[in-house]
């Protein structure tokens, strides 16, 4: 298997070509059985997080979660306050981002609760190894990840307002063909068998949505929407803003048409809540968390701040909004002047940044000039909530920090991906 091959578009810029590499990231079928029931577990927690925020509050009043941190928040959304969307379901589609460092199985990176992206990548890359490999899969029994986009499609319809009754009209929403997941949201939509459109195809009349069609217009019912909520309704957030619908939000708030991933989601997504994540599970659930954090400094503290500083050369430091591997210090791959840049936006800021030890994370065999070589990976399955449940796609995105050494598996910052076999019983 001497090849490397790409597969065109990338998760965060396309740029350039995501390479795709031919040895497969394995998984069996018992600890695939136990990562489920951990992520269900989280993803439950976020969603019973989110609504509580923007509901009673018992979390905040009980001292869980700080108050300042969630209504400081820039993803924290006022308008969201005593609002439930259609079916009570905030994060529809959820990409949680799983490490392994040694025999005690995976724990969490981050949570991705607003537009998690790579869903794509995982199918081409399965589609990619059963063209060149048929006889892997007729050899082995390997859970399909095929299925995901039917699994998608009957959560968006689950989650449709009751009006819309067994064939809801749905669609994905995408800031158009200049956005860097462009790619992403059109092979969705294509696969889902619906609609793509951009904000100037759809209107709101009477706080109904409509889609323009050859044949006049036609209701909306479920938007899966790849455009950030500052941009989705200039009438309530940006008033700058070319790629929303004006008055969608009131559409939104009465009822009439479900978000994909809702409003507000964005709180769960921020690496200081992050922090909080096993505390909100048990306080919600009265059950301890089967997935593990990383061991996380939150540099709002005073105490952890001091000791961050003291150890920033050993350490990874990222902002709390960062995403795509920007915006974060590697420690030990720093120079002293970056530490120091670092250290200065440390005292300067501390309440936008977390610190985390530099892992030793798993490696998995990879292509490197026709030789095998090891690379750090992580993980990130998809989780898909609906009021008929919580489901998991069986695998998920393998990212590969292909440079030496990185531990940074982004794409943006060079990284590659993997085909993820979960094997069955």
């Amino acid at each position: 298997m001497g090849v490397t091959f790409a597969v065109y578009g990338d998760v965060e810029s396309n740029e350039r070509l995501i390479p795709f590499d031919v040895v497969p990231r394995i998984i069996g079928a018992a600890e695939w059985t136990a990562l489920e029931k951990g992520l269900i577990q989280r993803v439950n927690g976020i969603n019973a997080f989110l609504k509580d925020i923007y509901g009673p509050q018992e979390c905040i009043k009980a001292g869980i979660v700080p108050a300042d941190l969630i209504f400081t928040n820039p993803h924290y959304r006022p308008e969201m306050q005593g609002r439930r969307p259609p079916g009570d379901v905030w994060t529809h589609i959820c990409g949680v981002d799983l490490v392994r460092t040694g025999e005690d199985g995976f724990i969490v990176l981050e949570d991705n609760c607003r537009t998690p992206s790579g869903v794509s990548y995982m199918l081409e890359n399965r589609e990619m190894m059963m063209r060149l490999f048929p006889d892997l899969f007729a050899e082995h029994r390997i859970r399909p990840v095929e299925t995901y986009t039917d699994m998608l499609l009957s959560s968006l319809q689950a989650s449709a307002p009751e009006h819309a009754g067994s064939d809801p009209n749905i669609v994905v929403l995408t800031p158009g063909p200049y956005n860097s997941a462009y790619y992403e949201h059109s092979f969705l939509a294509d696969k889902l068998g619906v609609e793509l459109v951009e904000g100037g195809d759809l209107f709101v009349n009477d706080d109904i949505v409509y889609m323009r069609t050859t044949e006049g217009p036609k209701r909306v019912d479920v938007i899966y929407r790849r455009v950030d909520d500052e941009f989705l309704d200039p009438l309530t957030f940006r008033p700058d803003s070319a790629v929303g619908i004006p008055g969608i939000m009131a559409a939104y708030t009465a009822g009439n048409v479900t978000l994909s991933n809702a409003v507000g989601t964005g709180v769960a997504d921020d690496k200081a809540v992050y922090t909080y994540m096993p505390e909100i599970i048990r306080f919600f659930s009265g059950e301890a968390p089967i997935l593990k954090n990383v061991p996380t400094w939150r540099c709002r503290e005073p105490d952890a701040l001091k000791e961050v500083l003291e150890k920033l050369p050993e350490l990874v430091v990222k902002e709390v909004g960062g995403s795509g591997g920007y915006g974060m210090l590697v420690g030990p791959a720093s120079t002293k002047a970056e530490i120091e840049d670092f250290r200065a936006k440390l005292i300067a800021d501390p309440d936008d940044f977390i610190a985390q030890p530099t892992l030793a994370l798993s490696t998995a065999p990879t292509l490197d000039g026709g030789m095998l070589s090891p690379r750090h990976v992580d993980l990130r399955p998809f989780v898909l909530s609906s009021p008929a449940g919580v489901r998991v796609a069986p695998g998920g995105l393998t990212r590969v920090a292909l440079k030496a050494g990185s531990l940074v598996v982004n794409s943006s910052q060079g990284g590659g991906t993997k085909d993820t076999w979960v094997l069955d019983e």
